[in-house]
């Protein structure tokens, strides 16, 4: 894979970015919190009334006024409560759904060199799963925190009026507590990091493994696939252990430590009230509003784990965005009208890795509606140099112009409007096959869309089918024939009806009767228009414009078919052998 730079999302960063712009929601939480904080302390207070007036005097007057308070504070609570998940908990499965997207668009705006070092499993996974910890920071953990922090200095100062030597105990405990909270965090926020690393690479495993399970069941490899999964899923359970433990020695310690202060607490306030210093009432009143300080605090331990985990996703999602886009490459300034179509590489050459390179000074001129055919052995560079004349790569020296202009300064997307591409395995849409069709031009007219089936001979075999256009292929055309599956996607290119083509192989999974039928709609298909054809079979490019023979990088031989033949070189060694095949 790219690296990518390990850089953590900050608290401000985050609070900037995501909970800034949506402070409007995050204050209206925040005043509900507060108010049903403030209707939690109402039972305790009136608990002391109850006991030490109501009961004391047989005060039936004041019994219904406190239990009537009671009642409007539970009342008040239970509304505030559906109001924040309501308006929060939405609102965060929104913002989720939002970066999902934004993820999804960056992922799809990066140059196609990313996608070749990427595993597109692993990319699923950080696009669905990194983002899914946002809805703690927008959502109501982020609130409960700021609600539990106030909540816990507003029973602080209670307690401190009621007793101060009590609350004084009790701030040990919960002091030693909060130290090993802040420990705990640093130790899980890389935890959770690493987690999301294991997720990625686990269901890009599991991706590609579904995705090959003919090969798998064809070489007997189930097993082999079956201890692979069970290594990554091995790992993902001890990093999820991990997790596991820390929140559990910090959850352990919460318990240890609240039941010394609770026990100190009876003790001590046992002895106020024989010692009368303190009444029933009052405490009561303490043990409960104690209780309400501890509360927020062991549930701050929990959100702060949540925290630290949307944090974690949120630096993995923060180097995905911060990838360089296509887009972002600020030379790209050209736009593109009305294109003839002229190609010329001049001096290219091209390295997938330093000083590794694949392509050495490549220079040919390839006009308007000429036929450029690239032939030669399995890793020669033809592929590359269709990669290049595509704009999916960037040369490493040299430059190639685009009708005069320079194709590394020109708006890719100005240019990209005008290309065609059929590859040799093209890629089908799970679908119909008339959905697969419209995929460059979904508005197409019903008369455009029969010209494309007709002229790529898909009429041939969808005529048979009960639902013709509308039949189902499933996931990558799985239940097309090859030669069926090269014919839809050469109907999507005539659809799409580019000014340059680029025809990888376009009839290599094709029977010599389908190959005769594409061959005539190919014909169709390249008038007016530059296509560059890559061809092992060379009986098919008979009549290109210019046949380029590239060896180990380098163009061997270069003219037309004619040209080559009286040559005797590498093309007539090639085109010879093949006839006698």
């Amino acid at each position: 894979m790219i690296p990518m730079a390990e850089k953590k999302v900050s608290i401000l960063k985050a609070f900037k970015t995501i909970i800034w712009p949506r402070r409007n929601l995050v204050f209206i939480g925040l005043i509900l919190i507060v108010i049903s904080k403030a209707a939690s302390f109402v039972t305790p207070i009136a608990t002391k009334y109850v006991i030490d007036d109501a009961f004391a005097n047989k005060d039936v007057d004041l019994l219904k006024t406190l239990v009537g308070a009671i009642m409007i504070a539970i009342t008040i609570q239970a509304a505030t409560s559906f109001l924040l998940t309501y308006i929060l908990s939405v609102q965060a499965q929104f913002l989720i759904s939002e970066l999902r997207a934004q993820v999804q668009k960056q992922v799809l705006s990066l140059p196609i060199r990313f996608f070749d070092n990427t595993k597109s499993g692993a990319l699923v996974s950080r696009i669905m799963s990194d983002v899914e910890g946002v809805r703690n920071l927008i959502g109501t953990g982020l609130v409960q925190l700021v609600g539990g922090s106030v909540t816990a200095i507003v029973a602080l100062v209670l307690l401190l009026r009621i007793s101060v030597s009590m609350t004084l105990f009790t701030l040990l405990p919960l002091a030693i507590f909060g130290f090993i909270a802040l420990k705990a965090f640093k130790i899980i926020r890389p935890i959770f990091r690493n987690r999301g690393k294991i997720n990625a690479e686990v269901t890009g495993r599991l991706t590609e493994t579904l995705g090959g399970v003919r090969v798998i069941k064809g070489f007997n490899a189930e097993a082999q696939e079956n201890k692979i999964f069970e290594v990554g899923v091995t790992k993902l359970f001890e990093n999820v252990k991990k997790s596991l433990i820390a929140t559990a020695a910090m959850t352990s310690s919460a318990t240890f430590l609240i039941g010394i202060a609770t026990t100190g607490v009876m003790g001590l306030g046992g002895y106020k009230i024989i010692q009368d210093e303190l009444t029933i009432g009052q405490f009561i009143e303490f043990t409960v509003i104690l209780g309400l300080m501890i509360a927020p605090i062991v549930q701050m331990s929990n959100i702060g784990s949540q925290l630290t985990e949307a944090l974690a996703g949120l630096d993995r999602t923060e180097e995905l965005m911060n990838q360089v886009t296509e887009a972002d490459e600020k030379d790209r300034t050209i736009q593109l009208s009305n294109l003839k179509g002229d190609v010329v590489f001049k001096e290219v050459s091209f390295a997938y890795e330093e000083d590794k390179e694949v392509l050495h000074n490549i220079s040919f001129e390839a006009k308007s509606g000429e036929v450029i055919a690239l032939v030669g052995s399995s890793g020669s560079g033809k592929s590359t140099i269709a990669g290049l004349a595509a704009s999916f790569l960037n040369p490493e020296s040299g430059s190639i112009t685009i009708d005069g202009h320079d194709l590394s300064k020109v708006d890719l997307t100005s240019f990209r409007q005008y290309l065609g591409v059929v590859l040799q395995d093209d890629f089908l849409f799970e679908g119909t096959i008339r959905e697969n069709i419209l995929f460059p031009r979904p508005n197409a007219t019903p008369e455009e869309l029969q010209a494309a089936v007709k002229a790529a001979y898909v009429d041939e075999f969808t005529d048979r089918f009960e639902a013709g256009l509308d039949t189902v292929i499933g996931e990558r055309g799985v239940k097309l024939s090859g030669g069926q599956r090269q014919r839809l996607a050469i109907a999507r290119a005539v659809l799409a009806n580019p000014k340059i083509l680029i025809l990888d192989e376009a009839t290599s999974n094709l029977d010599t009767e389908s190959e005769a039928l594409i061959q005539k709609s190919l014909a169709e298909l390249t008038k007016g228009r530059t296509t560059f054809v890559i061809a092992h079979r060379l009986s098919t490019i008979r009549k290109a414009n210019q046949i380029l023979v590239i060896e180990n990088g380098r163009i061997a031989e270069q003219g037309t078919h004619d040209e080559l033949i009286s040559k005797e070189g590498r093309y007539y060694n090639l085109f010879t052998y093949q006839a006698r095949i």
